[in-house]
């Protein structure tokens, strides 16, 4: 056997000759890879490129240097979908992890938390705190710590389980608690509560009455308007348990049951959470809410940790010079709007009323 061409990539020219009839081969023009005639012959029983090699060794036809790279590059270069799926499937894993176990990121839409949480608030809570817990079926499947009063926590809302709720713990399980005339009681004692000079809401431009409130040794603040009662009961729904809980129009009594946890806003008075719709199962749990690491639209906020004491609070010069920038900023607005309640609400001309 004897070859009188060598192969080089692209158009190229075999004509091999064979002593014997039978294994004599036409001649091939046009683009034709050495691969394909191994793969007729039956000889590609292991990778393309070293298979295609073999074959033309066996013929004794030589392959130049530049077109047998430029031949395995060509048939091991992967699609470009796949190597930029390779590229990023590091990134997203990364994030997958971080999200589902260690910390997510949430945003504060409502102002039930107010004033502890603002509208825009963008949040970190923390995931493995209170357990490690399988992706989307929400399992725990690593015991660690159980919620606390005083935690601020993010939670599936038992109504809807596609919907993430923030709200304080109030009751752990088995504790009895006990909300009259807008004063928390658990397990027979009452809460103490400090008052603070009132706080401004910026959205309604009205006042609403300021408290701290020490839940088991947390101290954090709370909004109360006053007029309104201390639950609607209009509002409240049927939920599991119901009948742990008895209420009347001053307020209303209920006791944990096993598993559960009782949830309330800080802005009593403008928040919707257990007092209406019931307990929340320990399998809803997402996270406890530890960290304000963003707000676009009030950059002092960022930094701000939860259920820690700020500089300042506590200090009545800090809160008198507080109250007269708010109050001035009304009297400001009064002028450009003409509404005659807020110069009474800043200026204490009669009591504030109630939206």
């Amino acid at each position: 056997m004897k070859n009188d061409i060598a192969i080089n990539p692209g158009k190229f020219r075999i004509n091999s000759v064979y002593p014997d009839d039978r294994y004599r081969r036409h001649l091939v023009s046009g683009p034709f890879l050495p691969e394909q005639a191994a793969a007729r012959e039956g000889y590609c029983s292991i990778g393309r490129v070293r298979c295609a090699q073999r074959q033309a060794e066996c013929r004794g036809i030589k392959l130049e240097a530049s077109g047998r790279a430029a031949l395995e590059a060509n048939l091991l270069r992967q699609p470009t979908w796949v190597e930029y799926s390779g590229s990023f499937f590091p990134v997203i894993a990364t994030v997958f992890f971080l999200r589902s176990f260690l910390y997510e990121p949430f945003k504060i839409p409502s102002s039930s938390m107010v004033p502890t949480l603002l509208v825009g608030d963008l949040i970190l809570v923390n995931k493995f705190t209170y357990g490690i817990r399988l992706p989307i079926i929400n399992k725990k499947v690593i015991e660690m710590n159980n919620p606390q009063r005083g935690d601020v926590m993010v939670f599936k809302y038992p109504k809807d389980m596609s919907l993430d709720y923030i709200k304080r713990v109030v009751g752990v399980p088995g504790d009895k608690i006990t909300y009259k005339n807008k004063r928390l009681t658990i397990n027979g004692e009452a809460l103490s509560y400090t008052p603070l000079p009132d706080y401004l809401n910026e959205d309604s431009l009205d006042y609403s009455q300021q408290f701290t409130e020490n839940l088991s040794n947390v101290q954090h603040t709370i909004a109360i308007r006053s007029g309104r009662p201390p639950i609607a009961l209009e509002g409240v729904m049927d939920f599991p348990n119901k009948d742990a809980c008895s209420y009347n129009p001053e307020g209303f009594t209920c006791t944990v049951p096993a598993g559960n946890y009782f949830m309330m806003g800080d802005n009593r008075d403008n928040s919707e959470d257990s007092r209406y719709w019931g307990f929340v199962p320990d399998q809803n749990i997402v996270g406890k809410a530890f960290l304000v690491w963003m707000n676009l639209g009030n950059f002092k906020r960022i930094g701000t940790f939860l259920n820690k004491p700020k500089a300042g609070v506590g200090d009545d010069k800090n809160f008198r010079i507080y109250t007269e920038a708010t109050r001035d900023y009304a009297i400001r607005v009064d002028r450009l709007v003409g509404d005659p309640r807020v110069h009474r609400r800043c200026c204490g001309e009669g009591d504030a009323d109630d939206d």
